[in-house]
């Protein structure tokens, strides 16, 4: 009650004040947030909290300082720069709202000033722009309340962030309009007048975020089909700590995020109350993690995916929890959806299903659940003819779809077999282990310690080795945490990163390797090392890349060798690679063009553009290695042409994990167009994978994935033998590179998997529907392995989607679903 009484004292006086007590909007914020939690435990049927505390006329309280606000990135000299800028001295990356005019006060309309912060200094904005990485912005919201009576547009290379110790309210107005093309109160992408979205394309909107926010449209009419974020994006973008907060009356329209279309994507720590829908969502892959519906008449409505993984997903006091029925039985859009460690409650239907043995496309509607607790959930799944799962409280494991285990394929639609899970990998309650990026808003300003500040440039051009690696020995033995000041940080040996250190980006600072130490293929050197071989500890790393300049034939983006302890692995969130394809890279349209017109090989081969050895190495002692939403991307393009022409970059191996117990946590990761493998776990033991997402090299089978890097035994390369196949008549390429390699490792777990194939020699007919599928033979490769379990793969162009032992398990025809090939259940 002594909780309620002080969450009832600042909750008062929502909106700007009731009668004579006047609230700030930071701490009526915070009332919010106390009520939300108390109200998750406590079902309280006393007086109103108006009439408990309804004050005396004469009465007058200020509580301003009941609440801190005060948080490190706000106070922080910003010191950024924007190093491949046609003006970097007077381009500014950091930009606080308040300081181009909003006010916060939920009174002024915010909306223009809020805009101005965002567009300002010749930034790539929606319709004239398709993408850039030469104008990078972090809009910052100090706590308060921003009436917004028209849409906020995200630019490309934006990151939206609010403060999270009092987070910010976006307060839709009753009036809210959209404006021409705009969506959301956030549109992430407007469409233009031609009907398409402006940015060029969803499935190339990379490098963005927002997070700490309130998104508030409770004043809209519930007529109006407003959304709170409108989200069409591609890899490395993240959703974080936002609150939806929408109309619920029985007849609202309102919807907390709409996705349409592009190829995501990571979101986190989101909570939904009220509304209709509170995903409204369609993208070829997502990750999404430890999301909350409370009162929303359909939490998730599914409107087409390849495959999207859910985890620790919670749902309460809704009318359908998952609907997967777009499309019904006949033309189903949804591929596939994985849906673990979560809870339902107070909930009629938990999930709708139209899939059945006569439903289409073939393997349509793949559905796994593992791990669900249900509390008051008549039906857990229901189906078009009826439930089909009813009556339980809990779910240990249930799919439908297409089974391997490993032979195939089986229908099957009922209870399976659930994973079994090393003890290493999970939390305390049996769940996978989670944790969200660190924003260390409990730390003071004086706790960070700026990379700049202490005489490293970032200006793209100044050999910053030893002034980086000086401010991260100084940040590690004082006990602070690392501010990476937005730039691009030239290096010419290796970056090494010492156990206890935290280091935390700007708008994807970047660290780039450069010159002849990282130039030798014979002996690779890492460009980042996380700890060295042996070293007990663990690291927090966030919101950087690490990139090459120009010819690197031997650089390993990342080694991490860290053993960290039980229960506190090394942490990275929105940590990427970054290969080619933009401005400082020397790798660019101008450098390195495709020529699928020439055949390529050893010696005519543009050496020039062989840029990176390996991006990613766990090596074999390494122990304890948790990333989120990291993207390791060599360039199929030029994001600062505006034709966004396609480029053709050689780099070796992409994340190779050789980690002998683990464990490693994969969260809403993706790696891609490497040429001898995406992904491969060689002697690796105990690896959780959510949603894993590859493509091939856009250039191969010209030349194929033998060149131009050569087998090495001591990392398990792949040999790639014989380079070509025949299948009916057709000739198939055998020699491009892995998806997912799993080589004599054994508890390798993943919960969705996309491996990609569109293109031969930049042609895409071998990847259209219907088509035979037939840009490579196979793309998973299983090979001595035991204890492997993949839930819902889906491939496309590919002919044999699952290989073991050198025997193709699984063929394109028997797996049709749509555009892509699906796999509900695969395990060896």
């Amino acid at each position: 009650m002594h909780f309620l009484l002080y969450a009832s004292s600042l909750a008062c006086a929502i909106g700007t004040s009731y009668g004579q007590i006047f609230v700030p909007a930071e701490v009526q914020q915070y009332a919010m947030q106390a009520l939300d939690t108390f109200s998750e435990y406590v079902h309280y049927d006393g007086p109103s909290l108006t009439e408990i505390l309804k004050p005396k006329p004469t009465q007058k309280v200020n509580i301003a300082a009941a609440a801190d606000c005060s948080y490190w990135m706000e106070s922080i000299t910003h010191q950024g720069v924007a190093a491949f800028n046609s003006n970097p001295s007077s381009y500014k990356v950091f930009r606080n709202v308040k300081d181009f005019g909003a006010k916060g006060d939920g009174v002024t309309d915010d909306t223009a000033a809020i805009n101005s912060a965002i567009s300002s200094g010749g930034r790539c904005a929606p319709g004239s722009c398709a993408s850039t990485t030469t104008t990078p912005a972090v809009v910052y919201f100090p706590a308060g309340t921003y009436l917004v009576s028209s849409s906020i547009i995200s630019y490309y290379y934006t990151q939206i962030i609010g403060n999270p110790k009092c987070m910010p309210t976006l307060r839709a107005t009753s009036g809210f309009t959209n404006a021409a093309g705009t969506i959301g109160v956030i549109d992430g992408d407007p469409y233009g007048s031609n009907g398409k979205l402006q940015l060029g394309g969803a499935t190339n909107v990379f490098w963005r975020q927002i997070r700490n926010l309130i998104i508030d449209t409770t004043l809209v009419p519930v007529s109006s089909s407003i959304s709170g974020v409108h989200w069409p994006t591609g890899q490395a973008t993240s959703l974080q700590n936002i609150v939806f907060r929408m109309n619920s009356a029985a007849n609202t329209q309102h919807v907390g995020i709409f996705i349409e279309e592009g190829s995501g994507g990571f979101m986190n720590d989101l909570v939904f109350t009220g509304g209709k829908l509170g995903l409204n969502v369609g993208n070829q892959q997502f990750t999404m993690r430890n999301l909350t519906f409370n009162g929303v008449s359909t939490a998730i409505n599914q409107i087409w995916d390849w495959g999207w993984t859910y985890q620790n997903i919670n749902i309460n006091n809704c009318s359908v929890g998952v609907d997967l029925t777009s499309g019904g039985a006949s033309a189903q859009t949804v591929g596939s959806i994985t849906f673990f460690d979560s809870s339902i409650t107070n909930t009629p239907i938990g999930f709708k299903t139209v899939r059945d043995s006569n439903s289409q496309p073939n393997t349509a509607g793949s559905l796994i659940l593992e791990n669900i607790k249900l509390s008051n959930v008549p039906t857990a799944v229901q189906g078009a003819n009826g439930p089909l799962l009813s009556g339980v409280s809990s779910i240990s494991a249930w799919g439908q779809g297409h089974s391997y285990t490993p032979d195939g394929p089986n229908q099957f639609a009922g209870s399976i077999t659930a994973n079994t899970r090393p003890s290493n990998l999970l939390q305390s309650d049996g769940k996978y282990y989670q944790r969200s990026k660190p924003q260390y808003e409990t730390l003071p300003l004086s706790s960070f310690v700026s990379a700049r500040t202490l005489g490293a440039k970032g200006d793209g051009k100044t050999d910053d080795t030893s002034a980086l690696q000086g401010a991260i020995n100084q940040a590690k033995s004082q006990g602070k945490v690392l501010f990476v000041d937005h730039g691009d940080y030239l290096v010419t040996n290796t970056i090494y990163i010492p156990a206890g250190s935290k280091i935390v980006g700007e708008a994807y600072s970047v660290i780039l390797s450069s010159g002849s130490y990282f130039n030798d293929m014979s002996n690779p050197k890492p460009v980042v090392q996380l700890g060295k071989s042996g070293e007990a500890g663990s690291i927090e790393w966030s919101d950087m890349i690490v990139s090459t300049q120009g010819q690197q034939k031997g650089a390993v983006l990342f080694e991490y060798n860290l053993v960290a302890p039980a229960g506190t692995p090394s942490g990275l969130w929105d940590v990427h690679s970054r290969i080619g394809g933009f401005a400082g890279s020397n790798l660019q349209n101008a450098n390195c063009p495709k020529t699928p017109g020439t055949t390529i090989t050893s010696s005519n081969l543009n050496q020039n553009c062989i840029s990176g050895y390996m991006t990613m190495h766990i090596t074999k002692s390494a122990a304890g290695l948790y990333l989120e939403n990291v993207w390791l991307w060599v360039a199929d393009h030029d994001v600062e042409d505006p034709a966004l022409s396609q480029i053709t970059i050689y780099a070796g191996r992409g994340l190779l994990d050789e980690s002998a117990n683990g464990p490693v946590w994969l969260v809403g990761t993706a790696v891609e167009h490497h040429a001898r493998y995406e992904y491969q776990f060689a002697l690796a033991k105990n690896v959780f994978g959510g949603q894993i997402q590859t493509e091939t090299a856009y250039y191969q089978p010209n030349p194929n994935a033998k060149i131009p890097f050569p087998v090495v035994n001591s990392i398990y390369d792949p040999t790639f033998t014989p380079p070509t196949v025949t299948d009916n008549n057709t000739a198939i390429p055998a020699a491009n590179g892995w998806g997912l390699r799993i080589f004599n490792s054994s508890s390798i777990l993943t919960y969705g998997v996309g491996l990609y194939s569109f293109f031969d020699n930049y042609s895409t007919a071998c990847s259209a529907q219907g088509n035979g599928t037939r840009c490579q033979s196979r793309i998973l490769s299983m090979e001595g392995s035991s204890g492997v379990s993949v839930y819902n793969l889906n491939t496309v162009g590919t002919h044999w989607p699952i290989t073991v032992d050198g025997t193709d398990v699984a063929k394109w025809q028997d797996n049709q679903d749509a555009f892509v090939e699906s796999v509900a259940l695969f395990r060896v």
